[in-house]
């Protein structure tokens, strides 16, 4: 345990580890915070585990009156077993895994330095393990020394108006293309309605291995939406909307979509989707429910996701809805000499292009290889290999 002391209050803050699952004040604090995510909640983070128990910390700042204010989850990553020498091969305390975004939660930026260097000592004597944060700003940065920041593959934010009746999606022309292609969807019986089944789950989870073997990207294993639909559903922090189309008094799936919410956002996390139906847009009645629905909940902001670099269609596809290009980071601790060297804006070569690809970057390197081996594997096949690959991230 290690202790700052408040210049002005004279109060003394601790650094402590608990168990948000057991003490409720972790939760507390993560709802009363204006940036607090689905990412920094005690069901994600119990989610995390039941998809692979890797060890965890969960930092909590303590103040003299023994409240929390400050959150910090983490936990340990072990690194891909192969693609070189870049930070995703290497072990490390992460916030969080498989997340894209969980950095540190604080009433202010000393409670947020203290968290984090508690995280540095954390790894402190284990030469091989690094620190990884992953934020929304590069505050943290300005405010320590030892630190490296690199931007990240941007995400794309839909700012939502105070308003339902002010939702509009770019300009009047683009707007309106996007009602047309709604008006057509449904006139054609495309369908929007919430899962409501374990069976609809699962139907779902075949769309969703179909569609990420057809990108040929590690797929996420089933018992991970399984804790999603038993843990975030019920607390209403989980969605997933389903298109349909009526044929005959019959209904056929063709596209669903997953989303995580808490606080002031929306994640847009998961899709599934029959690419012989994708004429019929489906996912663009999805999106168009998914952002109206968020609206009238009053959430204010709409995360559209990253988009891995070269991906332009799907870049278009993100615009079209209002949103726009958000810088997210990485901070590390130590500094390694890889990241050192590229740690400016000047630097923007391969390596600089590798470490912002992250996790899945020896994918990317070996797809003009894999591409057509891994689109015939049968779906089981992959999901085993998804699975696989996923414990190490």
């Amino acid at each position: 345990m290690m202790q700052i002391t408040d210049q002005v209050s004279s109060k003394s803050i601790q650094i402590v580890e608990l168990d948000p699952q057991i003490d409720s004040r972790w939760d507390a604090f993560v709802a009363g915070h204006p940036d607090g995510l689905v990412y920094h909640h005690s069901a994600w983070l119990e989610v995390l585990k039941r998809e692979y128990d890797h060890e965890a910390i969960r930092l909590a700042a303590i103040n003299a009156d023994g409240q929390i204010c400050g959150v910090l989850p983490l936990t340990y990553v072990r690194g891909l077993p192969f693609g070189g020498r870049g930070h995703a091969t290497r072990r490390r305390l992460a916030s969080l895994s498989r997340t894209p975004v969980a950095g540190p939660l604080a009433s202010d930026n000393r409670v947020a330095v203290a968290l984090v260097q508690a995280a540095c000592e954390r790894i402190q004597g284990q030469p091989k393990m690094a620190l990884e944060l992953k934020l929304w700003t590069t505050a943290i940065n300005g405010l320590m020394h030892g630190l490296t920041c690199l931007p990240w593959s941007p995400t794309y934010l839909v700012t939502l108006p105070a308003r339902l009746q002010d939702l509009r999606f770019g300009n009047s022309e683009n707007h309106g293309k996007i009602k047309w292609a709604i008006k057509k969807a449904t006139k054609q019986g495309v369908r929007v309605r919430p899962a409501e089944t374990v069976a609809d789950l699962q139907s779902w989870y075949e769309l969703y291995l179909e569609t990420m073997r057809w990108h040929a990207t590690p797929a996420r294993p089933y018992r991970f939406f399984k804790s999603c639909w038993d843990l975030l559903r019920s607390r209403g922090m989980m969605r997933l909307l389903l298109a349909e189309q009526d044929e005959g008094g019959q209904s056929r799936l063709l596209a669903g979509s997953m989303f995580l919410m808490f606080g002031q956002t929306v994640f847009y996390a998961f899709n599934g989707r029959h690419r012989e139906d994708l004429e019929l847009r489906p996912n663009d009645v999805i999106q168009w429910h998914a952002i109206h629905d968020a609206c009238s909940a009053g959430y204010r902001y709409y995360d559209m996701g990253e988009v891995a670099e070269g991906n332009t269609g799907l870049v278009s596809f993100k615009l079209k809805w209002g949103a726009k290009p958000q810088e997210i980071y990485r901070i590390y601790y130590p500094v390694s000499s890889s990241l050192e060297a590229h740690s400016t804006e000047s630097a923007a070569d391969d390596d600089t292009r590798r470490l912002r690809g992250g996790i899945w970057q020896f994918v990317l390197d070996q797809r003009h290889h894999i591409d057509a081996t891994w689109q015939r594997l049968p779906l089981p096949t992959t999901a085993a290999l998804g699975d696989w690959f996923h414990r190490f991230l």
